[in-house]
């Protein structure tokens, strides 16, 4: 499912517009990178929880030239799914 078909099941499943649907899924996503960015978690209960993660700076191999090379250390996001959602499935 690609955002545009997540737009028009909000649509139908709410009653909204595809355009408010549009708009609330966009507030949506906004809300949880920002609240990524300052590091903090975001937990939705039943279906999961979105949360950063440090990569710590690593060595590795350039596979067309099998040279070593220096990994910088870098965040991430994680999500780890919710009870409810992992019994769905």
């Amino acid at each position: 499912m690609n955002k545009t078909e997540l737009v028009e099941k909000i649509a139908a499943g709410a009653g909204l517009s595809k355009v408010d649907s549009k708009k609330a899924l966009d507030a949506t996503l906004a809300a949880i990178k920002g609240a990524l960015k300052k590091g903090d978690k975001v937990a939705l209960v039943g279906f999961g929880t979105f949360s950063v993660a440090k990569r710590p700076a690593r060595e590795g191999i350039n596979p067309a030239t099998k040279a070593k090379i220096k990994i910088a250390a870098k965040k991430v996001a994680k999500f780890k799914a919710g009870a409810e959602l992992a019994a769905a499935l």
